[in-house]
Order: structure tokens, then C-alpha cells, then sequence
């Protein structure tokens, strides 16, 4: 995904050398990577300007378990980390869902059990897909 958003860019490849201070050996490992460093990655985010956390991000709101209400809240009063909405969804995220619905790939229910999407939210979805 970095190799293609650079070539959509036409970032030349020793603008990149020197933004990241290697060689093009370097950047081409880079490419073929199957990771990065955060540091790394966020250096990509900035000079592409693409989020690509967004990948790991939106793969944690699909796949995260139903924590229990009570771990849940003891977790939020002690923790000093900043609490997140689950609940935020992209374009992508709800244009998927909804697309899935309209293919019959998926049931209603199944999208609601399986994504820990809270029914109203999807009908809320459809709703204004409608319009």
C-alpha cells in the first residue's frame, strides 16, 4: 500500500532516501516489508499524507471482542490511558457493512453478532443509504 500511494504521489525515490536518511536498497525492503516500525510508519503517514494506521485501527473496531460491561468500566476509572469511542465509523467502514447487506453476503443479524455493531446504528446506516 506505501508503494502504491508513492507512485500516485510520483514521490521521486530520492526525495525519499532523503526524507528517511537511506538508501533506495532501504526503501524498496520498506516496500516489500510485511512490517514497519511505528516510527517508521508514521514518517510514511506524514510524507504521503495517508493514514495508514487506519488499516490496524479499523481491523480492531471489526474483530475486537464484546468486553463485559463491568472489566470494561473498572478498566476506564483506573487506567490513566485516553479512552476511546468504539463506536466511530469511516465512509469505508459503513459503505462495507451496507454493501455486504445489499449482496446478500450477510444477514442483518449477522453484521449486528459478528461486528459488534449495535442494531440501531446499522438501521440507522440503511436509513440514510436510502436517500
Amino acid at each position: 500500500m506505501i508503494n502504491k500511494r508513492a507512485q500516485e504521489y510520483e514521490i521521486e525515490m530520492h526525495r525519499l532516501c532523503k526524507f528517511f536518511n537511506c538508501t533506495e536498497k532501504d526503501i524498496s525492503n520498506m516496500y516489500n516489508s510485511k512490517s514497519l516500525d511505528t516510527e517508521i510508519l508514521l514518517k510514511w503517514s506524514r510524507i504521503l499524507e495517508y493514514d495508514f494506521f487506519r488499516f490496524y485501527s479499523q481491523n480492531l473496531i471489526f474483530y475486537s471482542p464484546a468486553s463485559s460491561g463491568i472489566r470494561s468500566k473498572k478498566n476506564k476509572d483506573n487506567s490513566q490511558m485516553p479512552h476511546f469511542r468504539k463506536n466511530i465509523y469511516t465512509k469505508e467502514v459503513i459503505n462495507f457493512m451496507l454493501e455486504m447487506l445489499e449482496k446478500g453476503e450477510k444477514t442483518k443479524s449477522q453484521i449486528v453478532s459478528e461486528y459488534n455493531i449495535p442494531k440501531t446504528t446499522l438501521y440507522k446506516w440503511i436509513e440514510k443509504n436510502k436517500k
